[in-house]
C-alpha cells in the first residue's frame, strides 16, 4: 500500500498539526500522499470525523487516529500514531469490514434513528421483522444500530454492546414509557419495518441516518431499514482487540471487585 490520503478535522488545531507531522513521516515510509485514488485514508479527529470520512471515501480503507474524547471509531491513540503509519506501510494490519444500514436511499454506519424530536408527546411505534409483527414501543423514538453503532446513541439509550463481527443489529427504544420495553437484538439479514401508530397527540417523526435527515414518518406510515450491500473497511492494527478498546474507553479495567 503506497498511495494514501489524510483527512483531518480542520476545526481542531491539533488535528491539523498532527496531519502535517504525519505527512512528513509518510514520505520516509515510502508513501505517496495524494487525493487522487488513494489506497487508504488516514483520518485524524474523533468519531464525528470518522463518520464524515465514511461517507466521503466510499469503499476505501480508513485508519482512524483519535484526537477526540472517546474515539470508538478512531481507536488509535496519539502515542501510537507513528506506529500505526509504519504498520500501514508494511502491510502489518487486517481489514475489519463494518456493516451499514440502508434507509430511504441513505446509508448509515452507526444507526438509523426515528425520533419525535422536541415534541412533548411519546409515540406508539410498531416494529415488524421480515413482515411479521414483533412488538410495539411507547417511547420517544427508536435507535436501530449496527455493531459499530452499538457504542453510540444506542448505548446511551440503554442498549447492549455488540462486537464488530456479531452480524447483528440492535433495536433500542428511546426513553420508553414502560419498564417491559427492552432492546431487541436481531440478525442483520432481516428486514425491519417501523410504523407510527395513531394516538391522541401523535405527530410526524423524523428519520435520521448517522445524524443526517432521511425523511419523516407520518401517522400510519412505515419505513424499512435493512443491511446495506456495501460494508465499510476499517484498518485494524495487529493486536487491536475490541475488548482492549472497550476497557480503555469505558474504564472497565479500572473497576474494583470485592
Amino acid at each position: 500500500m503506497k498511495r494514501i490520503s489524510f483527512y483531518a478535522n480542520s476545526a481542531k488545531p491539533a488535528a491539523c498539526a498532527a496531519c502535517a507531522r504525519l505527512a512528513e513521516s509518510a514520505g520516509r515510509y515510502g508513501f505517496v500522499v495524494t487525493d487522487e485514488a488513494p489506497e487508504a485514508v488516514v483520518v485524524l479527529g474523533g468519531d464525528g470525523t470518522m463518520l464524515s470520512a465514511v461517507h466521503r471515501f466510499s469503499g476505501i480503507p480508513l485508519l482512524g487516529l483519535n484526537l477526540g474524547s472517546l474515539g470508538y471509531l478512531a481507536a488509535v491513540e496519539e502515542p501510537r500514531f507513528d506506529e500505526a503509519l509504519k504498520a500501514l506501510a508494511s502491510d502489518d494490519f487486517t481489514i475489519s469490514q463494518r456493516s451499514t444500514l440502508a434507509v430511504n436511499g441513505l446509508r448509515a454506519l452507526n444507526d438509523v434513528v426515528v425520533s419525535k424530536g422536541v415534541s412533548g408527546h411519546a409515540a406508539v411505534i410498531e416494529l415488524c421483522v421480515n413482515g411479521q409483527f414483533a412488538t410495539r414501543f411507547f417511547a420517544d423514538g427508536l435507535v436501530i444500530a449496527t455493531p459499530t453503532g452499538s457504542t453510540a446513541y444506542s448505548l446511551s439509550a440503554g442498549g447492549p454492546i455488540l462486537l464488530p463481527d456479531s452480524q447483528s443489529l440492535v433495536v433500542t427504544p428511546i426513553c420508553p414509557h414502560a419498564l417491559t420495553s427492552r432492546p431487541l437484538v436481531v440478525r442483520d439479514t432481516v428486514r425491519l419495518q417501523v410504523r407510527l401508530l395513531p394516538r391522541p397527540g401523535a405527530e410526524t417523526l423524523a428519520i435520521f441516518a448517522d445524524g443526517v435527515e432521511a425523511g419523516t414518518l407520518g401517522v400510519d406510515e412505515s419505513v424499512e431499514v435493512v443491511r446495506a450491500d456495501a460494508d465499510v473497511p476499517f484498518v485494524q492494527l495487529r493486536g487491536q482487540d475490541p475488548f482492549v478498546v472497550l476497557n480503555r474507553k469505558l474504564g472497565w479495567s479500572g473497576s474494583s471487585i470485592g
